[in-house]
C-alpha cells in the first residue's frame, strides 16, 4: 500500500489504526489495501479471500470489515438495507451508484455542492454529508 509516497505494510497499517495483526486481518487487509481504491461488499471480499486461499469465514469477513471501518480504514456506504459497500477511499468524496449493474464510482467532493442543510438537532454536530447519485443504463 502507498501512503504519502512511501510503502507501508499491512502490519503497520493495522498497528497505526490500533488493531492487532491477526492472521485474518492481515489476509483481508492484503486484499483490500493494495493501493487501489475499491468498493466491495462483504460477500465480494469473502469470494476474494476464497480465491486467494485465505481461510476465513463469511462471519469473520463481516466482523473484520466492521473493525476496519470503526478504526477508520474503511468507509461504509449504505445503498439500502440489503446492500452495504465498504470503501477503501476514506477521503472526502461522494458516489455514483449504478443501479443497473450494482457498483459504485467515486465522485470528487468538489463536484457536489450542498447549499443548505436543515438545522441540526440540539446536542449534535455534523460529521459529513454523503451524496449517492443513483444512475441506470439507458
Amino acid at each position: 500500500m502507498r501512503k504519502t509516497g512511501k510503502e507501508i505494510s499491512i502490519t503497520d497499517l493495522l498497528q497505526n489504526a490500533g488493531l492487532r495483526s491477526t492472521r485474518q486481518r492481515l489476509a483481508l487487509g492484503g486484499l483490500l489495501f493494495d493501493g487501489i481504491d475499491k468498493h466491495v461488499t462483504a460477500e465480494q471480499v469473502f469470494e476474494m479471500a476464497k480465491k486467494n486461499s485465505a481461510p476465513v469465514s463469511l462471519a469473520t469477513v463481516y466482523n473484520t470489515l466492521h473493525q476496519f471501518t470503526e478504526a477508520g480504514l474503511l468507509r461504509e456506504v449504505v445503498i439500502d438495507s440489503s446492500r452495504i459497500y465498504f470503501d477503501t477511499n476514506t477521503g472526502d468524496h461522494h458516489h455514483f451508484f449504478n443501479e443497473t449493474e450494482g457498483y459504485l464510482m467515486d465522485v470528487p467532493a468538489s463536484s457536489v455542492h450542498v447549499d443548505k442543510l436543515p438545522k441540526l438537532p440540539a446536542g449534535l454536530r455534523l460529521e459529513r454529508v454523503d451524496v449517492i447519485i443513483r444512475v441506470q443504463a439507458k
